[in-house]
């Protein structure tokens, strides 16, 4: 399945946008678009891995009670069970590829290749 990020790019005013571009019986892959001032309060997936991946802009991501600065080209991954979220602190949308394995019960639903 070829996925064309820039087709599903979408910002909300109100709210971080969490797309689902793909789900397998083993992972899902969404694209987090992020405006400035927007983010992701800090959680834990108690069986679920999940990797940031900074595709555009930068931001603060938290992992484990720890601050990490993220710009274009930079991944985060937090193992399950450790706390994590981010914040575009910045100036500039961010936008963000994520993989989350396996996937969540919540994620069945979306595209599959």
């Amino acid at each position: 399945m070829k996925i064309r990020l820039e087709d599903y790019v979408k910002f909300d005013d109100a709210r971080m946008a969490k797309i689902a571009l793909a789900t397998t019986s083993r992972c899902q892959l969404d694209l987090y678009c992020v405006a400035p001032g927007q983010s992701q309060r800090p959680h834990t997936h108690g069986d679920q891995d999940k990797i940031y991946c900074v595709l555009e802009g930068s931001g603060r991501f938290s992992l484990g009670g720890r601050e990490e600065r993220l710009a274009k080209g930079e991944a985060l991954v937090a193992e399950a069970g450790v706390e994590h979220g981010l914040f575009n602190d910045g100036n500039e949308p961010m936008l963000v590829l994520v993989v989350v394995t396996p996937p969540p019960p919540h994620g069945q639903g979306a595209q599959k290749p």
